[in-house]
C-alpha cells in the first residue's frame, strides 16, 4: 500500500496505531480492498513519491469492509458527490502499524533483485496506491531488510501499500497514492485517508 510520507507515513501510522485506507478513487485498487483483502493480510507500508521511494514498513489488515467516510464530505478532496450512503462506491480497510523497517528499501533496490521478477509494482506503467503481492515476494522483501523475517505470509493476495495490502498493496493503499495493494500475503499501498485516531493529510487522491 503506497502514500506519500509527506501526507501520511510509517511514522504517522505508528502513531495513530490503525488507520482507514481513505482517499483510494482508483477502482481497480478500489476492488482489491474491497475483494481481495482479508483480516491477517500483511501489508507492505510503501513510500511514494519520495527521494527514494521504497518500502518503509509492515502494517496488517485488521477490518475490512470499511466505507471511506471522505467520499460524503463536499470539504474533503476526496469528496464524490455521485455517491451516496445508500449505496457507497469507496469502500477501504483499516490497517495496523506493525513495525518500521530497519531501513527503507528503495525502489533501485528492489528492481535489482531477481527474485522480485514479476511483482505487480515493478511492472512498466504500474501505478496503483494497493496492489497484490505474492507470499514469495513478501519474504523476498523482509529478507532484503538484512534481519531475519518475523512476519508470515501464506498465499497471494486475494493488498498493503498506501500498499497504504499481502501487504496488499505496495500499499497502491493512502490515495494520492495515502495514498493511487494474500490471504497474509503483503500489499504494496494508501495514497491514504483520516485515521481512526485522526490524522489530517493534504495529497491528491490516491490512484
Amino acid at each position: 500500500m503506497k502514500s506519500e510520507p509527506d501526507a501520511f507515513g510509517i511514522d504517522d501510522l505508528a502513531r495513530v496505531r490503525i488507520e482507514p485506507w481513505t482517499g483510494v478513487r482508483n477502482y481497480q485498487a478500489r476492488n482489491t480492498m474491497r475483494d481481495l483483502m482479508r483480516v491477517g493480510d500483511a501489508v507492505l507500508f510503501y513510500h511514494s513519491n519520495a527521494t527514494p521511494p521504497g518500502v518503509a514498513g509492515l502494517a496488517r489488515v485488521v477490518k475490512t469492509g470499511v466505507v471511506d467516510a471522505t467520499q460524503f464530505d463536499p470539504a474533503s478532496p476526496y469528496y464524490d458527490p455521485g455517491s451516496t450512503r445508500e449505496a457507497p462506491r469507496w469502500i477501504c480497510v483499516d490497517v495496523a502499524f506493525e513495525r518500521k523497517l530497519d531501513r527503507l528499501i528503495a525502489l533501485d533496490e528492489l528492481r535489482a533483485n531477481p527474485g522480485l521478477d514479476g511483482m505487480v509494482l515493478l511492472a512498466r506503467g504500474s501505478r496503483l496506491s494497493v496492489q497484490p503481492v505474492t507470499a514469495a515476494h513478501y519474504q523476498v522483501v523482509l529478507a532484503m531488510e538484512g534481519r531475519a523475517a518475523t512476519a508470515t505470509s501464506t498465499a497471494p493476495a486475494k493488498t498493503k501499500a498506501k500498499t497504504k495490502t499481502t501487504a496488499k498493496a505496495v500499499t497502491t493503499a493512502k490515495p494520492g497514492a495515502r495514498a493511487q495493494p494474500a490471504a497474509k500475503a503483503p500489499a504494496t499501498a494508501k495514497p491514504r485517508g483520516k485515521a481512526t485516531a485522526a490524522a489530517t493529510r493534504k495529497r491528491s487522491p490516491r490512484a
